[in-house]
């Protein structure tokens, strides 16, 4: 089964944020920004565990996780629901790191988390329910970050 498509991979290539969801053992709500989600397989994503300690404390106490990764001017991006794993000294660990150290991520990785992802949402504006067109919104969006 294919959930992660080479379309959804390539989206993942080009943005450089996402927000982590999980939930403390008290169930209280966790969000965390992560700048190193990666479609792994078809059905696996990753992140790595950099300064993450609510989100490892969390994640050892429910592997449920939720990703959101937006494109920032589209609006539009995709929402990953799945079953967490934090991995460190296997060789998926050593090979997703060699990944990242590949692509420039310098920063100590304590651990990384797989996800086995079990369902893919479309993310995207209320504004594209308005009839705007992605252009137009992206061109909106480039004007407000330019103006900042």
């Amino acid at each position: 089964m294919t959930l992660i498509t080479s379309e959804i991979k390539n989206f993942l290539d080009l943005q450089k944020l996402g927000y982590v969801a999980t939930v403390s053992s008290e169930g209280k709500p966790n969000i965390s920004p992560k700048g190193t989600v990666i479609a792994w397989s078809s059905t696996v994503i990753a992140f790595a565990d950099i300064r993450s300690p609510d989100t490892m404390t969390n994640l050892q106490n429910n592997p449920f996780v939720e990703i959101n990764v937006i494109d920032p001017l589209s609006r539009k991006g995709y929402l990953f629901s799945g079953t967490a794993k934090i991995i460190k000294d296997t060789p998926l660990y050593d090979d997703i790191l060699t990944h990242y150290r590949t692509n420039g991520i310098q920063s100590p990785i304590n651990s990384i988390v797989t996800v086995d992802v079990s369902s893919v949402s479309i993310v995207t504006s209320p504004l594209y329910d308005l009839g705007k067109t992605e252009d137009e919104i992206r061109l909106k969006w480039k004007k407000y970050f330019a103006d900042l």
